[in-house]
């Protein structure tokens, strides 16, 4: 692929409203930036998704960028890597740290389709020209006017983020002020077994799905939720590769599955789960980690892909930033977000924004040993 340097910039982006989950709290969002440049004057972008602090994933900023800088990168560039599909497989030796390893393989699959001058829609094999959205709604904030203005938007479906044992008075209201509009709630595995109880009796709000309700390793009890209720059960934080998939599905442990590229740990393993989702005829959908413009690119190109059938979480730009990294930031119009159509992730960065928000940065010559 003839890369000639990389580089990855840690970058702090404040937004405008506090995010808040059962886990943590999200005031600014410190993402990595990487840029993958060729001898030819094209470069790529990806983002590393991991927060600063291990809430979600044991991944976090700091653990990324040592991984890229001292493990990741030194691998890649020994290896002859002619396509970004030998990403995945290249780097198999390195045990976990998806989100560092898609943050340079999905760069790596945008300098590809840039060099092809090509939509990178187009090179992974997607179908759509325009994805359905649904938004997130934080703990912090205040539904009825931020309904409001979703509303107006179209999205397609509603994510709540929920205190446990206040999900029904949550939903209740939710309900009240979006009608018969798809309404679901993310767990983020803050239930025990003993709450199967609990969550079976929720049963009768005609839910959209519910989210990861049980901890990120258990498939056993998600199989068995499932089994008690007519309303989908969703895996987000369990599936971390492709075998996570296969497993869920053989062992009936979900109706659906929230694939994010980073949890992943990029387009490869995605692609794999959305093999095994077209088997089964399980439908897909792409979730979202308050990425920058570069990150939302490469969700909304990945939901793309045909078994991606529920709206994710790819809200527009302004949903999060005041001034994104891109220079034509995402739009939601009746719900619905364009695919791209530029080489590429198809759009254009910032490079000035970016600069200035780079809390810090490193260089790393494919061509020699010592790196800046």
């Amino acid at each position: 692929m003839n890369i000639k340097e990389v580089t990855v910039r840690q970058v702090a982006m404040k937004l405008k409203q506090p995010f808040q989950t059962a886990n943590g709290l999200v005031v600014t969002r410190d993402t990595l930036i990487i840029e993958v440049y060729d001898h030819d004057g094209h470069v790529g972008y990806g983002e590393c998704v991991a927060f600063a602090d291990p809430f979600y994933t044991p991944e976090t900023t700091t653990t990324a960028w040592d991984m890229l800088k001292h493990f990741i990168l030194p691998v890649i560039q020994k290896a002859q890597i002619d396509h970004p599909n030998q990403v995945h497989r290249t780097l198999s030796g390195i045990q976990g740290h998806q989100m560092a390893k898609a943050g340079i393989e999905t760069a790596m699959w945008d300098l590809y389709a840039k060099q092809l001058n090509k939509p990178l829609k187009d090179i992974i094999g997607g179908t759509y020209n325009h994805v359905e959205s649904g938004v997130v709604l934080s703990l912090t904030d205040d539904l009825a006017s931020q309904v409001k203005t979703y509303m107006k938007k179209g999205y397609k479906r509603y994510k709540l983020k929920v205190q446990k044992g206040q999900e029904r008075e949550t939903i209740e209201q939710a309900k009240e002020l979006l009608g018969d509009l798809p309404i679901m709630f993310d767990g983020n595995g803050i239930y025990e077994p003993e709450d199967m109880l609990h969550l079976t009796k929720l049963d009768d709000l005609n839910l959209h799905m519910i989210e990861q309700p049980f901890r990120q390793d258990d498939f056993y009890y998600h199989h068995q939720l499932k089994k008690e209720m007519k309303t989908r059960i969703c895996l987000d934080e369990s599936i971390t590769s492709e075998h996570d998939a296969f497993q869920a599905i053989e062992l009936d442990a979900a109706d659906t599955i929230n694939v994010k590229l980073g949890r992943v740990g990029g387009y490869e393993v995605a692609k794999m789960i959305h093999e095994y989702a077209k088997v089964a005829n399980m439908p897909l959908w792409c979730g979202g980690m308050l990425e920058t413009g570069i990150g939302r690119a490469h969700n909304v190109i990945l939901a793309s892909l045909e078994q991606f059938k529920l709206p994710g979480d790819l809200s527009e730009s302004e949903r999060y930033w005041e001034h994104d990294i891109i220079k034509q930031p995402f739009k939601v119009t009746d719900g619905l977000v364009e695919l791209p159509t530029k080489p590429g992730i198809g759009v254009q960065v910032d490079q000035k924004r970016l600069e200035k928000l780079t809390v810090r940065q490193f260089d790393f010559d494919m061509k020699t040993t010592q790196q800046l």
